[in-house]
């Protein structure tokens, strides 16, 4: 019968992996925690507000953009997440329970799983609209919130398994290096979970790409085509890139260390920069407010309204606002769609 360790503390099995527990803050500890903070706070309010530009227009009620908001609460998740794991690090994980370890751990890999499985979601539903032509997808709205309750149940059973069995507090050899309560084979498991979703995304992204360069040489043969058009499809081919360059920059070196760990590498030493992988995946959700909300004008538009709210209210622009609902009105096309320049 195995005899498991639920009475120990957290050195215990830091200790049992190798893992270095300080007492005292040193420097790189103090630079570690400021820049993660800072990053979580940009984080907080750049996600915020693309949730608030969404909920305030009513242009952007329509599924991309709920897949948008539910990405954007993802990340922003995330940042709380981090924010509070950089108070619960350095000298302080020594001080924690193992209760409140595992949540730390379970709010970090819930949060990243959602924006890593959103982004999926994402990619699916722009390769089905630039297939079909559409600048919108003709999926329901219960469907959009049926795909959203599914990513946030997949993403807390894969963030609380841990906590739940899937650790090593009853099998010592199996405790990971980075994460000594968790067992190896979770790692492996997680990391080879995120690098299919992110094999699919280069699969379905690569499919638009191509897609979209001979759709633009086919058109540069005729003269027919709306010019507003084409200027869509050369935004949606450069947003394609910055998409998959930001995702393989922030996320693959962080799979690949867990990968790593999971397996069981001994020269590989991965502990040296765990911390920084980690903080390069969180930065992928600033990016990703950025990339997928930034571009689109009419959510810069919505994002300076929100800023300038107090402006707003200001008399002297009451006449702008008027001519922006009446040009609005006139941007309806006959199916009903707004005929706004996205290139998300």
């Amino acid at each position: 019968m195995k005899h498991c360790f639920y009475n120990e503390t957290v050195g215990f099995f830091y200790n049992n992996s190798r893992k270095e527990l300080t007492t005292y803050w040193r420097t790189k500890d103090v630079l570690v925690v400021a820049l993660g903070l800072t990053v979580s706070v940009i984080v907080l309010l750049t996600n915020l507000l693309v949730i608030t530009a969404i909920i305030i227009n009513r242009r952007f009620h329509y599924p991309i953009y709920y897949l948008l908001g539910n990405l954007a609460a993802a990340d922003l998740f995330a940042g709380i997440a981090y924010m509070f794991l950089m108070f619960h690090t350095g000298p302080r994980t020594a001080e924690l329970s193992l209760k409140t370890w595992f949540i730390r751990q379970s709010l970090l890999d819930t949060s990243l799983t959602a924006s890593v499985v959103n982004l999926l979601a994402i990619a699916v539903e722009r390769h089905q609209t630039v297939f079909t032509m559409q600048l919108h997808s003709k999926m329901s709205n219960q469907r959009v919130m049926i795909l959203i309750f599914c990513i946030w149940v997949t993403a807390l059973l894969l963030g609380l398994i841990p906590s739940y069995g899937w650790h090593c507090l009853c099998a010592l050899e199996k405790c990971s290096s980075m994460a000594p309560l968790y067992s190896r084979s979770y790692l492996t498991f997680w990391a080879i979970s995120n690098l299919v979703i992110f094999l699919i995304m280069v699969v379905v992204y690569t499919h638009i790409f191509i897609y979209v360069k001979r759709k633009m040489t086919r058109m540069s043969k005729h003269t027919s085509f709306h010019p507003r058009y084409k200027e869509t499809m050369i935004s949606l081919v450069k947003t394609v890139t910055i998409i998959l360059s930001a995702f393989v920059i922030c996320w693959t070196p962080g799979q690949v260390v867990l990968l790593l760990d999971g397996l069981g590498c001994k020269s590989c030493n991965v502990l040296a920069v765990e911390k920084y992988v980690l903080l390069l995946a969180e930065i992928n959700s600033l990016i990703n407010a950025i990339v997928y909300s930034y571009r689109d004008n009419e959510m810069r538009s919505t994002f300076w309204r929100i800023l300038c709210f107090v402006c707003y209210r200001n008399s002297k622009y009451t006449p702008t606002m008027v001519k922006l609902n009446t040009t609005d009105r006139r941007t309806l096309s006959q199916n009903g769609h707004f005929t706004v320049d996205s290139s998300i």
